[in-house]
């Protein structure tokens, strides 16, 4: 498959085409191409049963599209997770270089990559790696933002936006961290979160739907 195909699977992905209708427009915004683009390679993944489309709404993955785009998230979490373990990248530097690494690799790659690493099952970001045949493992988890105040709980899985890294990196904020929620304030105003070692840390409403935790 050709990295003009992934890239147009993973956007349909990103947008929310596992469940929703992503329509041209979206596509063309989020890869910066043309609209007749967008038709063209449309026509090419429903030839191969990739996408289903909706007329006048726009396209979904298909189940093999879903499949296929899991298997790319495999290779780029891969990825992420060695350049972080082994070239000591920070978890806001890893995406970009696993972007490119990601269409170079071949299955057989991929697979000696994973042995290598010992298997893992999670990326830098805390996002669990999808298995070999693109199936993702259940991994329960809640979004900070509907922690109730005095509960007890451990960062799992965070955005894996740079700026929003960057954002988290400034407050501290990492992965396996136990915090206590002390205060919310209301009207989506910031939340309060409190380390063990009693030092205290304000997380801005839009910044608590973006990070998943795990109750303690």
């Amino acid at each position: 498959m050709t990295p003009n195909k992934e890239d147009f699977i993973k956007a349909i992905y990103e947008l929310g085409g596992e469940e929703e209708v992503v329509s041209n427009k979206s596509l063309v915004q989020r890869l910066s191409i043309s609209a007749a683009s967008v038709t063209d390679m449309n026509t090419r993944l429903l030839k191969e049963d990739l996408i289903t489309h909706i007329p006048y709404q726009g396209v979904k993955l298909t189940e093999k599209g879903l499949r296929i785009a899991n298997q790319l998230k495999r290779k780029h979490r891969i990825w992420e997770v060695f350049l972080a373990e082994k070239l000591g990248y920070d978890w806001n530097e890893v995406h970009a270089d696993a972007d490119l690494l990601e269409h170079a690799s071949s299955d057989l790659l991929i697979e000696r990559l994973n042995v290598f690493l010992e298997e893992p099952t999670f990326d830098p970001h805390g996002g669990v790696i999808p298995n070999k045949d693109g199936t993702i493992p259940e991994i329960k988890s809640t979004p900070l933002i509907e922690c109730e105040v005095g509960e007890h709980f451990k960062i799992k899985e965070v955005d894996d936006q740079q700026d929003f890294l960057e954002y988290l990196l400034q407050k501290q904020v990492s992965l396996g961290k136990e915090y206590k929620l002390v205060a919310s304030e209301p009207y989506d105003g910031p939340l309060t979160l409190e380390s063990l070692s009693g030092e205290q840390t304000i997380i801005g409403h839009k910044a608590a739907h973006k990070i998943l935790v795990e109750k303690v």
